[in-house]
């Protein structure tokens, strides 16, 4: 089944495009006399507003997965996968309160850099090939899969020509503005993004209580599927390993929230162009804000799908046409598609920007900062130490056209996307824990030797795969356990810690390494804004997990 969408449908939605290019363009536009250097290009000239970064933060973040993905698991195991997008918000505030002083003190282009000033060149260069690496082959081709699988469901549109429309849509603003082009745009896509999410949690719940409203129609949701409103499960679950019970709040889910918020060159990369300290931190915080609005609209509408279809009053209601492509547990993922067909002329339009405005800041953000770490950490570290501004915005340009070429010819390949995209995110848990445990102490222990990061990244791997492949019929053996994934991070976090520690105090009998950063009381100081923010964040969020505990 394909969405029908009319004149105004498509109006709206090419309107929304145009706005797109057209600001991206104009932003990106030289000032008379002044040639883009690689400040300008990369770090948009350092002259980001706070509102600008928020916002961008959160274009960045929700892409195809979000609302396709997580309207489905909304579908199947209901409002618990909410705590990806809750404690995001707590761990944003975290990032801007005790990571951002220390990288913006220090001038940072990209996170490897960080690396190289507080390790070594070496280990810099693995991790910057590393993410290279993910980012082009993982995240740019997944990316690009999911949202042209979203195009193919929704309209019709072939694979191929969804990774070309999408891909080019992309590289037209984001390969010649840059940073500045791809964070300016994000301000409008999140506008889309946010309102086309209401416009369809609205609709979908006032079709669940038959016209009578939002508030009915939540109300209807909850009385009628409420187990789907729990947070915290019980071993019994079905989808205890997938959210481990109690482990959800204070094991794996902090990995890799802090792996991901903390130390991902295209989340961090727009904080770095910040006009000040106190800029980021306050678009940290406006982006901790809006987290607590994602499940609203995107996990929300997919319990209400649930509700409609487990109804045979609500779905004769609907009428014969809505049996087509219904979603089911085992097809979750098409829940987000098959509510669309419920919203009236112009608003399919809107939620349609919406989704294209999800996927193509992602895929900006990506590209630029792939083309960043390439850039600063291989091609002026190795190739051209001496090259100039323009020559090396010429090469961020180019590589991040490579990068979209190689993502879009990975991207039809990923067939059977559930276990390709499982894989992904498994993969990425695996190296993950290994990073974090090398930049928490890195930043907060002035001990940790560069000797010690390397050998505690290279351990974590076997320590993770320990927990997770046990060999043949050895499963149930002493030696080998199987856990939740979320759990296996949080052990191997712990674990790599404990190698790094013992390597640092070995190596350097109990010193302090010569490039150990001083911390000091003062440097993370936040103003009283971000304090109050902060709080009240915080508060909500204990009130929301009390009201959904079980």
């Amino acid at each position: 089944m394909t969405t029908h969408f009319e004149f105004w449908d498509y109006f709206i939605f090419i309107a929304y495009a145009v706005l797109i290019l057209g600001v991206g363009l104009w932003v990106s536009r030289d000032k008379q006399g002044h040639e883009k250097n690689a400040e300008d290009y990369f770090l948009a000239s350092k002259s980001l507003p706070w509102w600008a970064i928020g916002a961008s933060l959160i274009a960045a973040n929700i892409s195809a997965e979000q609302f396709i993905g997580m309207s489905g698991s909304g579908f199947a195991l209901g409002l618990a996968i909410a705590s990806y997008e809750w404690m995001a918000a707590i761990t944003l505030i975290i990032v801007g309160k005790y990571f951002l002083p220390i990288f913006i003190e220090k001038g940072l282009y990209t996170i490897p850099e960080f690396v190289e000033k507080r390790f070594s060149t070496n280990l810099k260069t693995i991790l910057a090939v590393f993410w290279i690496g993910l980012y082009v082959f993982v995240n740019l081709a997944s990316v690009l899969y999911l949202g042209s699988l979203a195009l193919e469901t929704i309209m019709g549109i072939p694979m191929v020509y969804g990774v070309l429309g999408l891909a080019l849509f992309a590289a037209a603003y984001s390969l010649y503005g840059g940073l500045s082009a791809v964070a300016w745009t994000d301000v409008i896509q999140v506008i889309f993004l946010v309102l086309g999410g209401l416009v369809t949690t609205y609709i979908a719940l006032n079709t669940v209580s038959d016209g009578q409203g939002v508030i009915a129609g939540a109300k209807t949701i909850y009385e009628a599927a409420p187990e789907r409103f729990a947070m915290i499960f019980d071993e019994s679950n079905t989808y205890y390993d997938m959210l481990p019970g109690i482990g959800v709040l204070i094991g794996g889910m902090w990995v890799a929230n802090l792996y991901y918020w903390g130390f991902n060159q295209y989340i961090i990369q727009r904080t770095l162009a910040a006009k000040s300290l106190r800029e980021a931190q306050k678009g940290i915080l406006l982006a901790a804000g809006l987290k607590l609005i994602i499940p609203l609209i995107v996990v929300i509408p997919g319990i209400a799908a649930y509700v409609m279809v487990n109804d045979p009053e609500i779905m004769a209601r609907l009428g014969a046409g809505s049996l087509h492509n219904l979603p089911t547990l085992d097809q979750a993922d098409k829940a987000y598609p098959w509510l669309l067909q419920f919203l009236p002329t112009g608003m399919k339009g809107i939620a349609f920007a919406a989704l294209a405005a999800a996927i193509v800041s992602s895929l900006a953000s990506m590209l630029n900062s792939t083309s960043t770490i390439f850039t600063m950490d291989i091609y002026k570290q190795y190739i051209n130490p001496t090259a100039s501004d323009k020559t090396t915005v010429n090469v961020g340009r180019i590589s991040a056209a490579v990068a979209l070429l190689i993502g879009s010819i990975m991207a039809p390949l990923l067939g059977g996307i559930d276990q390709a995209f499982q894989f992904i995110q498994e993969y990425t848990g695996i190296v993950s824990p290994g990073i974090l445990a090398v930049f928490m102490l890195g930043l907060f222990w002035k001990k940790t030797t560069n000797r010690a990061a390397i050998v505690g990244a290279l351990v974590s791997i076997p320590i993770a795969m320990y927990f997770k492949v046990a060999p043949n019929g050895w499963s149930e053996s002493m030696l080998f356990v199987n856990i939740p994934f979320m759990d296996q991070m949080a052990y191997t976090v712990l674990l790599t810690m404990i190698v790094i520690g013992a390597v640092s105090l070995l190596q350097n009998k109990g010193k302090d390494d010569a490039k150990g950063i001083p911390i000091t009381k003062q440097l993370f100081k936040t103003s009283p804004t971000f304090n109050i923010g902060a709080f009240a964040i915080m508060i909500i969020l204990v009130a929301l997990y009390a009201m959904f505990w079980n």
